[in-house]
């Protein structure tokens, strides 16, 4: 064991006595007893005449009562009176100086959807995020959603340059909203630089449920803001989703067939909360459809026996998507991908089920594709071909830890691209093709606005690591 290498050590008064403080290279300070760790504990910092101020977290006590929902970490504040001005200035030159280093952000944009899930995200702000962000000395600026699209539009034409990140208290929504909006900026290579954050405060919170379980942290909106302030960061891979000119661009999953029928269709049942889900789910099983269509896709190394050879006609839908996976004006328009080049496979349905995850977690609860990596470039592909009614019952209880995947009746495999043609059920009811929890196109008309895009034939490629996000530890 290497010895600890001191920055600065000095006598202090604490608690009415006089002992040792010292600030450590590896970031551990101590002082008479207790010891705090300033990348995973310190929030922030005051001076005031000879009394330094340490606004920490720390594990709650067993038997304390908590306000974080889901987590045992508490407020604490920490304080020692320097025992001359010289020693004061040192302390407080070394603190910051140390705090400094790690790369914080101190100015956030902050959405608030206070409409999403059970219309708690204001109430999470004020309670989980705010104290936190005050704590750390982050100055941010607050915007509540007012409707579908208000935060795409808003960032839009946001002032990027005022703020180091964009934070979301949200279900994942909120935050695919703002992905498109800053890839349809003229700007998109700068301004899809900016770090993104999300304090799960929705239905689904899938991409924050797949970050804080990366690192064996709770998913709570305390966590997750915590995740934010020490300004740690990982890449994510975007989805590009075209249909001709017409783009949108996926961080979570892509569902066709009975996961984007529970998805969307239990919305009828939303006064049930969380619980429509399982209720449709066994509707839609006892009612099972499957779906004509083919899948065309590029497998990553280890799945090219998957499937079957393309015949001429599909070639020739391979090449001419190439083109228009490409925009003609200034915004994103996808990654640049040589399509005649890749090796191509199909599977022709009928399907029960197609499923495509960028990140592990689906929603808080559902494990949907357990081998998917934040940025290695590929889609987690999840198929169910055939399947009794009763393994279907099964699968879907094994959703919450990913046993699902190891079951005969599911395909699962990585791909770098896919073309899917959807046709239609069984039923001659169904036929929704469902992006991060928003229908991306559906086969039947329903009241209000039309969704993006036609229940057609659409494409699917992978641009690795493109966006940024607020991660609980570097990945």
């Amino acid at each position: 064991m290497e010895p600890e290498v001191v920055i600065f050590s000095d006598q202090v008064q604490a608690n009415g006595n006089i002992t040792s403080a010292t600030l450590s290279a590896a970031g551990d300070l101590r002082c008479g007893g207790w010891r705090l760790n300033i990348d995973k504990q310190v929030l922030g910092l005051s001076f005031e005449e000879r009394r330094i101020e340490i606004r920490a977290v720390v594990e709650a006590e067993p038997g304390i009562c908590f306000s974080f929902a889901k987590s045992k970490l508490i407020r604490k504040t920490f304080t020692f009176h320097s025992l001359s001005s010289d020693s004061f200035l040192i302390w407080r030159y070394k603190l910051e100086e140390y705090l400094g280093s790690l790369g914080r952000p101190k100015r956030l944009f902050v959405f608030v959807n206070p409409y999403g899930g059970k219309k708690l995200a204001s109430k999470v702000f004020l309670n989980d995020v705010k104290p936190l962000l005050d704590d750390a000395n982050i100055y941010f600026e607050k915007l509540e959603t007012e409707d579908r699209l208000h935060a795409k539009k808003h960032v839009q034409s946001l002032n990027l340059a005022l703020y180091d990140g964009i934070v979301c208290v949200s279900g994942d929504g909120i935050l695919v909203e703002v992905l498109n909006g800053l890839l349809e900026r003229e700007d998109w290579k700068n301004a899809i630089k900016t770090p993104l954050g999300v304090v799960p405060a929705g239905t689904g919170n899938g991409i924050a449920r797949s970050l804080l379980n990366s690192s064996g942290e709770p998913c709570s909106p305390s966590n997750a803001t915590l995740s934010i302030i020490r300004g740690n960061k990982c890449s994510l891979d975007v989805a590009t989703i075209s249909q001709g000119e017409t783009k949108f661009f996926s961080m979570l999953m892509l569902a066709w067939g009975l996961v984007a029928d529970i998805d969307i269709e239990s919305e009828k049942y939303r006064w049930m909360g969380s619980a429509r889900l399982d209720f449709y789910a066994l509707e839609r099983i006892y009612n099972l459809r499957k779906y004509d269509g083919c899948i065309i896709f590029n497998p990553a190394p280890g799945y090219e026996d998957f499937g079957e050879p393309l015949d001429l006609e599909q070639q020739l839908i391979v090449a001419n998507a190439r083109s228009s996976a490409r925009s003609a004006t200034h915004v994103y328009g996808g990654p640049e991908v040589e399509l005649k080049n890749l090796i191509w496979r199909k599977v022709e349905g009928p399907f029960i089920s197609v499923w495509l995850h960028n990140v592990p977690w689906g929603t808080e609860t559902t494990m949907a594709a357990p081998n998917a990596q934040f940025s290695d470039g590929y889609l987690d592909l999840i198929l169910i071909m055939d399947c009794p009614k009763w393994s279907l019952l099964k699968l879907l209880s094994q959703m919450n830890d990913g046993s699902h995947t190891k079951s005969p009746d599911v395909h699962y495999l990585k791909v770098r691209s896919l073309i899917l043609q959807p046709g239609r059920s069984s039923d001659g009811a169904g036929g929704i093709i469902d992006v991060d929890g928003e229908v991306l196109a559906r086969v039947y008309e329903v009241e209000g606005a039309p969704p993006p895009m036609r229940y057609d034939q659409v494409m699917i490629n992978v641009d690795r690591g493109l966006a940024t996000l607020f991660a609980p530890t570097i990945h």
